[in-house]
């Protein structure tokens, strides 16, 4: 055991943590994430001169134990259903020294997750998640059972979380800090309020702790021998028959509530088809058939739809009184980013048909409000390389509404104006190289799959044949 005042690291462990290699990473990617600042006002542009200046004296306190956190910044966010989301911004320091604590123990805690686990973890994504979903519905696990965790990141139990921790980490310095941070509560109000459960959202650190908390549920499903997915606090599990649905879906209520402390939303907690149910924002609209090696299709839930017309019309608001080239950049960013997520999806045909043509026509009808008089529409047209017969075929047209003078000037913006002079980018041709390659890894996950299965196969008959030569 180390004296309160000696500076030397009890383990490797903590001394990877405090290492200036670890603490350089860990300031990058704060930097890189961005966020506002937390109670004490610094911004992610202040933190490398602080660390500069301070990173001696902040050592010291981390391994005599006396560095406290500051608590986090209060703040709420709107959810889909129209709740509020409560978040902890912490301090920029503590986000930095939260971001070398999940930097360091990852690789302790990774080995220990599990396999169907997807949330929050390196070279995992929320597409892994649906497609294993879509693998197990191909292979007539037609039945979804859903499970809704009621606040899980706010009722996280301390106790029984840290006891997890001690089983495979066993470093004392980074546990008091670990068990600090869960308790250094937040201020609304000018006023501290200490946590006495829960992992507040809004630092590098929950995640984590938020996958070791569950781990012993995943272990439990798998021991089961159960077909699941769980990517944070979503988690579905995939059986044949609705009987074993029922089944399944009260053993998994009863352990979640009575071994770990959590509080499960019986309302939405449900057994369905897996046919026409969501998952992180899609919609399963067919089985597919695993011996084929084919997986069925999906789309984007409604909800996703709507929020991406609601963003376009924010950004193309003919109010806003923005340049039209950062109106186009605005575009370019929310739409390829969107489309990166659902590009497993089938969106073909809404993209092309739907979507597309009504953005170019918002970005028309930004056009013709922001340039304002007929001179100078016909000033940006020129500059646009527009042919100057389709120019002056505008001469006299002119209405005071936007909406249908966007459709007029669709002679003269034509959709290969828009994408080649005001690089507005080629969303569909962007989906389809994207939707190609989702599809490839597909083939890829199904052929590892059948091979796997043939070994399988093949072991058991081996079994089979030992067990036989006796007779």
């Amino acid at each position: 055991m180390k004296k309160e005042d000696e500076l030397e690291p009890n383990t490797k462990l903590c001394e990877n943590l405090i290492s200036t290699s670890n603490l350089d990473i860990a300031i990058k990617n704060v930097v890189a994430n961005k966020g506002s600042a937390g109670i004490d006002g610094m911004g992610v542009n202040e933190v490398n001169e602080y660390f500069m200046l301070n990173i001696k004296e902040i050592r010291n306190k981390i391994l005599t134990r006396k560095y406290k956190p500051s608590p986090a910044r209060r703040v709420t966010i709107p959810k889909d259903n129209g709740k509020k989301r409560l978040l902890g911004i912490p301090t920029v320091t503590d986000r930095v020294i939260q971001q070398a604590i999940v930097q360091v123990l990852t690789p302790v805690f990774e080995p220990t997750f599990s396999e169907f686990s997807y949330g929050f973890r390196p070279g995992r994504s929320a597409e892994d998640a649906i497609r294993q979903a879509q693998i197990y519905i191909a292979d007539g696990y037609k039945y979804v059972i859903d499970i809704d965790l009621s606040k899980y990141f706010d009722t996280i139990n301390h106790d029984k979380l840290m006891s997890m921790i001690d089983k495979t980490m066993p470093d004392k310095d980074i546990r008091r800090l670990i068990f600090d941070y869960l308790e250094s509560g937040v201020m609304t109000d000018n006023k501290v309020i200490r946590s006495k459960e829960g992992t507040m959202q809004g630092g590098p650190l929950s995640p984590l702790l938020a996958n070791i908390y569950l781990t012993p549920f995943d272990k439990k499903l798998e021991s089961k021998q159960l077909r699941f997915t769980r990517f944070a606090d979503d988690t579905k599990i995939y059986v044949k028959s609705m009987m074993a649905a029922e089944r399944v879906k009260d053993n998994a209520i009863k352990f979640l509530e009575n071994k770990l402390k959590l509080t499960v939303n019986k309302d939405k907690t449900y057994v369905g088809l897996a046919k026409e149910s969501s998952y992180l924002g899609v919609t399963f609209k067919s089985n597919g058939y695993l011996r084929k090696w084919k997986l069925g299709y999906c789309v984007p839930k409604g909800k996703a739809k709507e929020k991406l017309i609601t963003k376009v019309k924010e950004i193309t608001k003919r109010n806003r009184g923005v340049a039209l080239w950062r109106v186009i950049d605005e575009l370019n960013s929310s739409i390829t980013g969107w489309i990166a997520y659902f590009a497993r999806t089938n969106i073909s045909n809404w993209l092309s048909e739907v979507f597309l043509p009504w953005v170019r026509r918002r970005v028309r009808q930004y056009a013709y409000k922001i340039w304002k008089t007929n001179s100078n529409r016909k000033k940006q047209l020129r500059k646009l390389k527009v042919e100057e017969y389709k120019i002056q075929s505008l001469q006299g047209l002119s209405s005071r509404s936007y909406w249908k003078m966007s459709k007029v000037m669709s002679l003269v913006l034509t959709n290969k104006i828009i994408q080649n002079e005001m690089k507005l980018k080629d969303f569909k041709q962007h989906y389809l190289e994207l939707h190609t390659k989702r599809m490839e890894k597909d083939r890829d996950e199904l052929y590892y799959l059948y091979l796997v299965k043939e070994h399988e196969k093949e072991e058991n008959w081996k079994l089979y044949e030992y067990d036989c030569s006796g007779y």
